[in-house]
């Protein structure tokens, strides 16, 4: 029933998923959300981000940033870690997954988005066709909306450990192949 908003893997932090295996299985596009997925809300670009960035570029990942923030927000974060952006991306909407794709030279099947927001970031990145990987919030202090959406997402997310107990995600079935 809550499927299309499960994530392909479900981690504590953005800082401890391994690119360095995600590149060796194929992946060439990351499309990241921003806010409590790299730093707390409404932060700058941290040293973290921007390490993590020189070393996804290094391996030879493409990045895009996809915010539902404005752009003088956007940009200045994609420019400290110098990545690709869009602003304003309404998601879930697909159109600027798409977008972003588009942009970095990758497809679905190449292409992996990071976020901490299910019926946002997760739900955009699964109506897209692309794999997710939902990250766990970084700080509790949020806007009211996106408050309300967090105890709603708790209930998905019961169902989605539930889920995983019997179901296998697509980052562990690609390291079976192997």
């Amino acid at each position: 029933m809550f499927q299309k908003f499960y994530p392909d893997l479900y981690i504590s932090s953005t800082y401890e998923i391994d690119f360095d295996r995600l590149y060796r299985d194929g992946y060439r596009g990351l499309i990241f959300d921003i806010d409590n997925t790299l730093v707390t809300h409404g932060a700058p670009a941290n040293e973290k981000a921007k390490k993590l960035f020189a070393h996804l570029h290094e391996l030879g990942f493409a990045t895009c940033l996809i915010s539902n923030n404005q752009e003088p927000r956007v940009k200045s974060f994609a420019d400290a870690v110098q990545s690709m952006y869009i602003y304003d991306a309404h998601k879930p909407s697909t159109k600027n997954y798409e977008k972003a794709m588009e942009r970095m030279h990758t497809d679905k099947k190449n292409t992996i988005f990071i976020g901490d927001q299910m019926f946002t970031d997760v739900f955009g990145a699964n109506r897209t066709g692309i794999p997710s990987i939902m990250v766990k919030k970084i700080h509790w202090k949020e806007e009211i909306q996106i408050v309300l959406k967090r105890r709603l997402e708790a209930i998905v997310l019961i169902s989605y450990r539930n889920y995983r107990k019997t179901h296998r995600s697509i980052f562990e079935n690609r390291e079976e192949e192997k």
